[in-house]
């Protein structure tokens, strides 16, 4: 048996994979029929073949084709089942290590050299749709307008954790039917078809609400204001608005003066936002509180649309509404918030036509052009239409295109204008026509990343768009876009193609141009530059919304409700401040590049005043105002994984599972996932009646030969996480709601009871045992290399729509060894994920 020559395994390291000869192929095909059919038809096809095979999987499914996508995902899969141990199941022969060894090592060579044979050829990353909150961010900064949406674009699928992933990002006529009525709906924003709206500044007196009863419910009238004691908002007792409502679409600035009554400590709040009599269609603006007993003005900005209001709803008084108007609010005595007056003021503008309308049609004159629906509508009109529509459209497709654009791009978005003119239209509706084809053009919805025939290095404005999405989840800006148009990002020349390796002598000082252009792409320090600015831009937050959120699962945050009875304290404030805790913690450890590992275990964390309590950390004041802690030794928390937003995802609503934690780990954190189950797994009802422990439960799946090799991999950072309950909380017992002791709390017994002890220790696939999660998150610090390299396989896969293959590796392990002396700064880990090739190729 031929084997491949020495230097078959440096150049694929290298990234030059040669294609397979006929001879190689016949060589392929000759092992595949001589060693792995017979070992699979001896372990394996008893029980993986004819009408019901186990686990769905026909091994007659596989051939030994692996340029084939589907073929090759097959094998992986058969790849990954075998290296855990999972396959063949411990009750059945097994083959000797050596055949095992034969097995593995052909698949993976060949599903290596089969991918990097894909890259070398296709690239890495196929056409790219915007998913929805690209295109809205992008339609806002196209236009400088916010438009909600939601409510027209579907929600996008996730694969490989993201769901800007490439392979699952489809065009459909459905869709495309969407971004007609997006783009329709965008344009109507951004053009001012009407006079200048009054801005209207107004200080409401809350007495004067006809929802607030002056006697009676749960609302007392005081001097200086109203005094809520409760809201019920499914009974409407809540705070509306009703004498105020929206009369334009723009930003809005509230300012709402309140305290806290009766009380010693800060009352919460929060404010909703939706149409008058919608109340179904409101969203959360944000969540607010004002201390005790001193008028406080609390002042936001939200954009809104016409005809909505705000209400106000209050938070953690402890008590519902039923059991104050009992003794009336007159006699109450318990805390309730104070609401002295509400001022707004909005839309604000500041010049019309607005900012939006002027980036389309610059100083254009408009015209008034009544019609039956609006007799006040005006017009954008133009003397010399086809000059000016050509003008407009090849600067707005150059934007909305996001690189340089042609004579023969924008032809076809001129023709639509001329034919509408043609028609009789008017030049507003004309070039209305024009702009809503650049908005559904594949150049505007698709990210179509330009590269090289031959290295598949992406041109300037590709790598442009390609670090601005990364970053943004938005189009570059005006900055960015005139780098690329001098060829500064990549070092080439402007109008060089891309495939044209950049200079590599240092820049000449003399020359202008070299100036702009810095130096190789791996040094750059325009580059290096660029990424700084867009860090330091607020746009910038879209990563740690997008990526962190995703990363982290935090957007799972409400798919399960904690049990009201076993878990009282849960409420929509400690929610809410859970995954504040996580995103602001991750903005701390990129803003200052603390080393990645902190997202393991770190000596601080983000903490407001219901965080602390549930954490059980003194000397935080009560409130919602965040700010960094230094945490004691002995709180077992620090890292993300013991942060409640994770521990809440991860559980369901009644009871925490080993399993679902245990494989979150090894996925998010190690980069290790569990392979799918391969059979039918009973699934384990939760016991809350304290009659036995999810550890007891589990044991007959870790003694099943069919599942205990992924088990012993998956529970042990399972059970670490089994002392946190279904909220974050610490716990040393479980809670039940039948066997167990009672439980007193500030006085009084609660309906739950202490079921069984937890016990969290277990041992790791390599024999290190642990106690606990103190213990865990330092055995798991021991490979640094590892953490790093999960990391960067998760931002890689965000930040190219792509998730890494095997055939990447090589490349991956070398960003890590560069972080290595830097202490895994994860800002570091970020400028040398962009600088990489992974990167920067298509």
């Amino acid at each position: 048996m031929m084997s491949k020559p020495w230097f078959w395994g440096a150049i694929t390291v290298l990234g030059i994979t040669p294609s397979l000869c006929a001879s190689d192929a016949d060589l392929d095909a000759k092992q595949f029929f001589e060693r792995i059919k017979p070992l699979f038809a001896k372990h394996c096809q008893s029980c993986h073949r004819g009408d019901k095979p186990k686990g769905d999987f026909l091994v007659e499914s596989l051939s030994h084709d692996f340029s084939d996508n589907v073929n090759r995902k097959r094998w992986v899969s058969v790849l990954e089942q075998v290296k855990s141990g999972a396959m063949p199941p411990k009750d059945k022969p097994r083959p000797p290590a050596e055949e095992v060894k034969v097995l593995t090592d052909w698949i993976g060579q060949r599903a290596t050299a089969a991918e990097a044979a894909h890259s070398a050829a296709q690239g890495r990353v196929v056409l790219r749709r915007l998913n929805r909150a690209e295109y809205q961010n992008t339609v806002r900064d196209l236009l400088g307008v916010e438009v909600d949406l939601q409510d027209v674009l579907p929600i996008d699928e996730v694969t490989n954790g993201f769901d800007n992933s490439a392979e699952a990002l489809h065009m459909s006529a459905y869709l495309m039917e969407n971004y007609l009525e997006a783009a329709e709906r965008v344009l109507d924003a951004a053009i001012a078809s009407e006079p200048r709206p009054p801005t209207i500044k107004k200080r409401y007196d809350i007495k004067d609400e006809r929802t607030v009863k002056p006697m009676g419910s749960v609302y007392r009238h005081v001097d200086d204001g109203v005094a809520i004691f409760s809201s019920w908002v499914s009974a409407n007792i809540q705070v509306t608005m009703w004498n105020f409502q929206t009369r334009g679409r723009g930003r809005y600035r509230f300012r709402l003066s309140g305290y806290g009554f009766q009380t010693e400590k800060p009352v919460t709040f929060h404010v909703m936002a939706g149409p008058m009599n919608a109340a179904a269609q409101q969203y959360l603006i944000d969540y607010f509180d004002v201390p005790a007993n001193t008028p406080t003005i609390v002042q936001f900005t939200e954009p809104m649309e016409t005809a909505q209001t705000i209400r106000i709803i209050t938070d953690r008084l402890g008590v519902i509404p039923p059991d104050v108007e009992k003794v009336g609010a007159e006699n109450y005595k318990g805390p309730g918030l104070v609401v002295q007056w509400v001022e707004i003021e909005g839309p604000l503008l500041d010049s019309w036509p607005p900012p939006s309308h002027r980036q389309i049609f610059g100083d254009l004159k408009q015209v008034a052009a009544p019609d039956a629906d609006n007799p006040n509508r005006r017009e954008v009109v133009s003397d010399q239409p086809l000059v000016d529509a050509e003008r407009i459209l090849r600067d707005f497709t150059r934007r909305a295109f996001r690189r340089a654009v042609t004579d023969e791009d924008i032809k076809p978005f001129v023709a639509r204008v001329q034919t509408k003119l043609d028609q009789g239209d008017s030049f507003e509706k004309a070039m209305r026509v024009g702009l809503r084809a650049v908005l559904v053009s594949p150049h505007f919805l698709f990210l179509r990343e330009k590269a090289g025939s031959e290295n598949r290095t992406l041109d300037d404005f590709a790598l442009a768009s390609r670090l601005s999405y990364f970053l943004w989840s938005s189009m570059p800006d005006e900055e960015l876009l005139d780098l690329a148009a001098k060829g500064a990002l990549t070092g080439r020349k402007p109008g060089e193609p891309a495939g044209v390796s950049p200079r590599t002598t240092p820049p000449d000082r003399n020359s202008g141009d070299n100036a702009v252009r810095g130096l190789t792409p791996a040094g750059s320090p325009v580059f290096r530059q660029q990424v700084e600015r867009m860090l330091k831009d607020p746009k910038a937050k879209a990563f740690t919304t997008n990526f962190a959120s995703q990363w982290l699962s935090l957007r799972n945050i409400d798919a399960t409700m904690p049990d009201r009875m076993l878990y009282p304290e849960f409420d929509d404030v400690l929610k809410v401040s859970s995954v504040k805790e996580t995103l602001l913690f991750f903005d701390e450890v990129l803003k200052n590049d603390l080393s990645l590992t902190n997202f393991v275990a770190s000596d601080f964390t983000m903490l407001n005043g219901p965080l602390a309590k549930l954490y059980g950390i003194p000397d935080v004041p009560d409130g919602l105002e965040f700010r960094k802690v230094s945490l004691p030794p002995v709180s077992h928390r620090g890292g993300v994984l013991t942060m409640a937003s994770v521990l809440k995802v991860t559980a369901n609503g009644t009871t925490t599972s080993p399993i679902l934690r245990g494989a979150w780990v090894l996925d998010r954190i190690l980069g290790t996932p569990p392979p799918k189950p391969t059979m039918d797994v009973e699934a384990i009802d939760p016991d809350i009646r304290g009659a036995t422990t999810i550890r007891n439960q589990l044991e007959k799946h870790r003694t099943n030969a069919a599942c205990a090799s992924c088990h012993v991999k998956i529970d042990p950072p399972g059970f670490t996480l089994e002392n946190f309950d279904v909220i974050g909380g610490w716990r040393d017992h479980y809670r039940s709601i039948g066997d167990g002791e009672p439980v007193i709390l500030n006085g009084r017994r609660v309906r739950y009871r202490n079921g069984p002890p937890v016990d969290a220790a277990d041992v790791l696939p390599d024999g290190r045992r642990f106690q606990n999660i103190d213990e865990f998150k330092q055995l798991l610090l021991t490979d640094k290399d590892q953490l790093a390299r999960a990391l960067a396989e998760k931002l890689l896969a965000y930040a190219t729509g792509a998730a890494p293959t095997a055939a990447d590796q090589p490349e991956i392990d070398a960003i890590v060894a560069k972080i290595h002396d830097k202490n895994y700064g994860f800002r570091t880990l970020i400028h040398e994920i962009v600088q990489s090739t992974l990167f920067q190729n298509k």
